[in-house]
């Protein structure tokens, strides 16, 4: 199926992560910058099995918190690949300051044409992060391309879960500057036809309404002061108007996030 789009490159998603943008989601987020922080890392690491024996690719992998705690947890070697260079110089440095850096690389590269030879991987992971990239088909067969054979792609993203108007969708999509949001189903359909067999799907949404919620009770309540001090008035009340969006958006089912395992 062909989807629309917004005009959104790479270049663009990588300004937002470079400026106050990853600033803000780490606030509201930590620095794992997905729902759940740790405890969602454990259930998708038992899903894929993650064990001393995995070499693991964290693609779009940011600060490198999920990757810092697979290997500090499960003893796993983990390649981080992202696009934003702050991300990448930010993640290092964390990384050799948590003395990880013998288990850990990271590379600056995109995540439509990954930088690795085919059947590198073990695992091929992603976490609320591939709802940036602008050609979904593209990047799961490039995962697909990297897994040996017998390997685990498993990853979460944040989803298009129910019917919203073309006003609804653009405005959703602009706030977070996604490009657009693929639907669970749509993922199955596209991991089967890289060649993977999907394992297990899982509709996380309600979860993911509840979160949201949390999120804007903590700008509203934590945040408000350091945001408007720091970048103005201005700003807090565009974030917060924007994540308002994307609380009511999620408690009406029309946005969520799931879970995805699939096997080469």
């Amino acid at each position: 199926m062909t989807r629309k789009k917004l005009d959104v490159t790479i270049g663009n998603v990588s300004e937002v992560y470079d400026g106050p943008g990853g600033i803000l989601w780490e606030m509201l987020m930590g620095e794992q910058i997905h729902v759940g922080a740790e405890a969602e890392t454990d259930v998708l690491a038992g899903k894929a099995g993650i064990s001393d024996k995995t070499h693991l690719l964290d693609v779009c992998s940011a600060l490198g918190g999920p990757a810092r705690y697979l290997a500090k947890n499960y003893g796993c070697r983990v390649t981080g690949l992202d696009a934003t260079r702050r991300m990448d110089e930010e993640a290092n440095r964390r990384t050799k300051e948590a003395g990880l850096s013998d288990k850990i690389d990271y590379v600056l590269g995109n995540a439509l044409d990954m930088p690795f030879p085919v059947s590198t991987f073990d695992v091929v992971w992603g976490q609320d992060a591939w709802c940036y990239i602008t050609d979904k088909q593209r990047l799961i067969e490039e995962c697909a391309r990297v897994l040996k054979p017998g390997g685990v792609l498993a990853f979460t993203d944040w989803l298009e879960a129910g019917p919203m108007t073309d006003d609804e969708w653009t405005a959703l999509n602009t706030f977070m500057v996604f490009p657009y949001m693929e639907t669970l189903d749509g993922y199955a359909v596209l991991a089967e036809a890289a060649g993977l067999t999907v394992v297990e799907k899982e509709d996380l949404t309600p979860d993911f309404a509840e979160h949201i919620q949390m999120y804007l009770d903590q700008l509203r309540k934590q945040f408000r002061q350091a945001i408007v001090g720091n970048y103005g008035q201005e700003m807090y009340d565009a974030v917060e108007q924007g994540i308002t969006l994307w609380r009511n958006a999620s408690a009406a089912g029309k946005v969520g996030r799931g879970r995805l395992v699939a096997r080469k």
